[in-house]
């Protein structure tokens, strides 16, 4: 079997469980957000810092084992474009609380039959593709990305918490990244578990648990797995990933390039990816899921006001996920998952515009 073929077949594999896990847990950070906003309750909010502690513990420590090199995703990159993480994520925030879930969740409300989330995500993914390569593009580059937090004058070549306490303290990068995964995987497991009621229910501790240790698997996928020589180039390569680096779940860009894949079939320059993938099984999963309990059922829009809430929702968050390089998920988990602190902005960002949108 190929990389390529690996790498895809892997992907859409861990997407699949993803999206049934998630299915039957009814996973969903907006969901999260709104429980807590609106009533105080933490419940779901505890699934998702479970399943970021997960994440955290499982890719550090195939980082520290040297399997993958998580200094090399996107997300640790020295300079920060912190006005674009910040503001697409606020957006994206928006948008997401307007379309009544975030990518992921429509990708899983797709498989369970939602005509509602597949006009989301067609809408979401013509507006995300208009903000890598069209006319949102274009205010993108001139108004937010260059304003930007250059680190690399510092001396650090990665940014990272673990670079920068190594940096700050002397310490090797290999302690610092122990010492860093373990005071923040810890103490979300402390918060977390701290809770009787959540403890209580070993349904939502295994289902977060093991939506955690999927995460982890993209990165193995790609970054080790998907890590290779090309026969064309003899140069080492990160095979089927769209960034041309190791990449983990991510949904905005994936769904973007999925519909550029559908509507160029024909052009050969274009390939299936990882991200692809994953957008495919995810929806798959759901779909096992809802059928196997027969709770499949092809739901619409209520009224028009309803339509055009989740357009207005679904183009907010297409802008918003690429610009701040990530969704709930791509940034939310995946980002937070390397330990980077560009991702605090972009899930900082997210919240703060759900929840302002929800008051």
């Amino acid at each position: 079997m190929t990389p390529t073929t690996t790498v895809l077949l892997g992907g859409w594999i861990v997407a699949f469980a993803f999206g049934a896990i998630a299915s039957r847990s009814n996973f969903c950070t907006m969901g999260a957000v709104a429980d807590v906003v609106n009533m105080g309750h933490w419940g779901r909010a505890r699934s998702w810092l479970l399943a970021l502690a997960v994440a955290v513990l499982g890719s550090n420590l195939m980082y520290m084992a040297g399997w993958v090199d998580l200094s090399q995703s996107v997300y640790h990159r020295p300079v920060i474009p912190w006005l674009s993480l910040l503001a697409g994520g606020a957006v994206f925030g928006i948008g997401m609380t307007l379309a009544g879930g975030c990518p992921n969740k429509n990708l899983v409300r797709l498989g369970q039959g939602s005509m509602r989330a597949l006009v989301v995500l067609v809408f979401l993914g013509l507006a995300g593709y208009m903000t890598l390569k069209g006319i949102f593009a274009q205010w993108r580059s001139d108004y937010l990305d260059p304003v930007v937090l250059d680190v690399s004058g510092l001396g650090l070549r990665t940014l990272s918490i673990p670079s920068l306490l190594s940096s700050g303290t002397g310490w090797p990068l290999e302690q610092s990244v122990m010492a860093s995964m373990v005071l923040v995987a810890g103490g979300l497991l402390m918060f977390v578990l701290a809770d009787r009621d959540f403890r209580s229910q070993p349904g939502q501790v295994a289902s977060a648990t093991a939506l955690g240790l999927l995460i982890t698997a993209g990165w193995y996928i790609t970054g080790h797995l998907g890590y290779g020589e090309s026969e064309e180039t003899l140069e080492t390569v990160y095979f089927a990933t769209n960034t041309r680096t190791l990449e983990s779940l991510t949904f905005v860009g994936p769904v973007a390039y999925t519909l550029e894949l559908l509507m160029l079939w024909s052009d050969k320059s274009l390939h299936a990816t990882f991200g692809i993938a994953t957008v495919a099984g995810v929806v798959m999963g759901s779909l096992a899921v809802s059928l196997s309990g027969k709770s499949f059922r092809v739901e619409g829009f209520a009224s028009v006001d309803d339509l055009q809430r989740h357009l207005t929702g679904a183009v907010l968050m297409g802008f918003g996920g690429v610009t701040s390089i990530g969704c709930t998920i791509g940034q939310g988990l995946s980002g937070l998952s390397t330990l980077a602190p560009a991702s605090l902005l972009a899930v900082g960002g997210i919240v703060a515009g759900s929840a302002l949108t929800m008051r």
